[in-house]
């Protein structure tokens, strides 16, 4: 299977943000990472990608560990950034190549593909950036910004996408095709992280809800289980009552939090 974690802690600094968190994802599942902000939802992707190591417990891809050692090692290296591609919610750190043509080619360049030319104007015409190739990505919208970035990590073609926030800074016709398109790749392990609980249907068929404070997951299962249960969504912070008198009598309204 692509990941399991094992009892994995992590702190950033001062904040615990993953306590005791084990969980496994299998080959060609799409899975949300939910919660509020500061939740640590980026965190767990970002040891998902390799990029973040936990203070303890243990994560592994397809059976080997993914830690240091495991990426210093040339072969498994190349392999895994190969197969592991991540968009992170701001994509300006991403992008820092002097054309979009060279930010799409870039992966399959360090990759040593020969075709690296041709897979960029291959997936800069799928997400609409071949109007773009010449011109640096700096002078880009933010919208058409992380539709370069989206090709370019298809550019190598990877086995597993870790998402930050996919739709930030998308037109709704945008988002909607990026999920149509998400929905026509079955062989893509996808893992997406949101707050927005409007998008959890739409990305997922499995739902990992953490909490600030809470010790491993507070939900794992089907979409409907958890946005159907209030208790869960306020617990979590996703959700609230919301109290008031009108007119002497107490009204009590169910909000949830559901902005980009």
């Amino acid at each position: 299977m692509p990941f399991s974690l094992e009892k994995v802690s992590l702190d950033l600094g001062p904040r615990p943000l993953l306590r005791d968190l084990s969980l496994h994802i299998a080959p060609g599942e799409r899975v949300v990472v939910l919660g509020v902000n500061g939740s640590g939802k980026t965190t767990l992707l970002k040891l998902l990608d390799g990029l973040l190591w936990a203070d303890a417990g243990r994560v592994t891809y397809d059976g080997h560990a993914l830690d240091r050692a495991a990426l210093e090692d040339a072969g498994f290296r190349r392999r895994f950034r190969g197969e592991v591609a991540f968009l992170f919610q701001n994509v300006d750190a991403m992008l820092f190549n002097p054309t979009v043509r060279d930010e799409i080619a870039f992966g399959p360049r360090q990759l040593g593909m020969a075709d690296a030319d041709a897979r960029a104007a291959n997936w800069a015409g799928v997400f609409g950036a071949d109007a773009w190739m010449d011109r640096p990505p700096f002078e880009l919208s933010g919208g058409e910004k992380k539709r370069v970035a989206l090709a370019a990590l298809m550019a190598i073609e990877p086995k597993v996408l870790l998402l930050d926030e996919p739709t930030a800074s998308l037109d709704p016709a945008s988002a909607a095709q990026w999920v149509d398109f998400l929905d026509a790749r079955p062989d893509l392990t996808v893992i997406a992280s949101t707050h927005n609980l409007s998008l959890v249907e739409e990305l997922g068929q499995r739902v990992l809800l953490i909490t600030p404070g809470h010790a491993g997951l507070l939900y794992d299962g089907p979409p409907a289980g958890l946005l159907g249960n209030e208790d869960l969504l306020i617990q979590s912070g996703l959700a609230h009552r919301h109290t008031h008198a009108h007119r002497g009598a107490v009204h009590a309204h169910f909000h949830v939090h559901d902005a980009e």
